[in-house]
């Protein structure tokens, strides 16, 4: 391999990560259409906030190179676009980087078909664009890795340390206490994945993570197995052997014991998860299970991050109860399927099972997110830094997103009075 990634692209040619076929195996399935791409998302061939917009804009890109569009006018190409556009927005609808996507890119070929009477150049700048989103998100996540990786290792040392001199504080009898910083390595834990396989490659959560690791503050990464889909233990804990990263598995449901048991211990510091949406006050959706971790986190002080991109900001959504989410099918709680283990130990991946790991009648329950009210978040880092909180103690994005902010939420706003 020479890399994780879970898209490779050139102009005219996608290549999507199947990732139902890890850990054991490592293959690219071509995506030369939308509904190809759907496909892809809805069977979660393909997942993560980031990678779902950059597989489904791109396929549509790919179709618009490798398509006779010879006899298209700007109006018809615009409403072509604009269809498969729609169409591929249902494919996930709580993850909401596709539809900030989709939103980006209709404006990108409204403003072409102004400017031009030609169908290439609409074509043209929707390529360039959806080119754009995939080069653009790398930086997000590095950017992402270095602010998170700040952030927590001010939590570590939170006193400046001023050169040899250091930092004192005055004791109640009045002596000088010289305050030392804080060089213990720290432990964090992740939840689902967040890395080089949900987005265009490093991560977001996991990013931080990876940042923490090549800067040498970090001891040990703890994943979760992330039930029912098992995206920690099929492909965090790939992630994390493969970066050879410290790292250690445990079940959802062990995540208590681990603070209460390991907390001092191992220095664990964190959780740090990604978002598949974060509302105007801060709520957060993520993969079910979250805010469990969030209640833990906070009762046993460990700081609880989120780290999420830009994009993954939903200013027009104002608290986690109006987002949607999403249900999943009833069979990925009662049977789970994989490669063979034979008597020997070793993984026959030509060997394929599905096993029944629950009685079959049984009622399901299956939403595929939950979501995590802002007040039990400590801190949401973007590509352009942590975001502050407001006076009434809700994530404030206003600073960060100024125009967004204009034209989403002061519009709103005016439009209501």
């Amino acid at each position: 391999m020479d890399g994780l990634q879970a898209v490779r692209y050139t102009r005219g040619r996608l290549l999507v990560l199947d990732q139902l076929r890890l850990p054991h195996e490592y293959e690219y399935d071509e995506v030369q259409t939308s509904e190809e791409a759907f496909d892809a998302i809805r069977s979660m061939r393909v997942r993560g906030a980031p990678a779902i917009a950059i597989v489904a804009t791109l396929a549509l890109a790919v179709e618009l190179v490798n398509q006779d569009f010879s006899s298209a006018t700007v109006v018809s190409q615009q409403d072509y676009i604009n269809q498969k556009l729609d169409y591929l927005k249902g494919s996930r609808p709580t993850a909401v980087d596709l539809t900030n996507a989709i939103s980006l890119l209709k404006q990108v070929i409204a403003h072409a078909g102004q400017s031009s009477n030609e169908a290439a150049t609409v074509r043209e700048a929707y390529i360039k664009a959806a080119e754009k989103i995939l080069q653009d998100d790398l930086t997000t996540n590095l950017a992402i890795g270095r602010y998170g990786a700040e952030y927590l290792r001010r939590q570590q040392s939170p006193f400046d340390i001023v050169d040899e001199v250091g930092c004192f504080t005055t004791s109640s009898s009045g002596e000088q206490i010289a305050l030392e910083k804080d060089d213990r390595k720290m432990s964090v834990l992740t939840h689902c994945n967040t890395g080089a396989l949900a987005t265009s490659g490093h991560g977001t959560a996991l990013g931080i993570i990876r940042t923490l690791h090549n800067m040498d503050y970090l001891e040990h990464a703890f994943c979760t197995e992330t039930r029912p889909y098992n995206q920690g233990s099929r492909l965090t804990a790939f992630e994390l052997v493969y970066e050879n990263i410290p790292a250690t598995l445990i079940t959802d449901s062990m995540a208590g014991a681990l603070f209460a048991q390991r907390k001092e211990e191992k220095n664990i510091s964190a959780v740090i998860v990604g978002a598949d949406r974060v509302a105007r006050n801060g709520d957060t959706a993520n993969k079910i299970g979250t805010y469990g971790l969030a209640v833990l986190a906070n009762y046993h002080g460990i700081k609880f991050i989120v780290a999420a991109p830009t994009t993954s900001i939903d200013l027009e959504t104002a608290s986690g109860k109006d987002i949607q989410i999403e249900f999943r099918a009833r069979h990925e709680l009662t049977q789970i399927s994989g490669a063979v283990v034979e008597v020997d130990g070793m993984v026959n991946t030509s060997k394929k099972a599905r096993v029944a790991i629950a009685e079959q009648k049984i009622d399901v329950w299956n939403p595929a997110f939950d979501v995590t009210p802002y007040r039990l978040i400590d801190a949401i880092i973007t590509e352009k830094g942590e975001v502050v909180r407001s006076k009434t103690g809700t994530f404030d994005f206003q600073a960060i997103m100024p125009e967004r902010w204009t034209a989403q939420v002061e519009k709103e706003a005016h439009e209501r009075i």
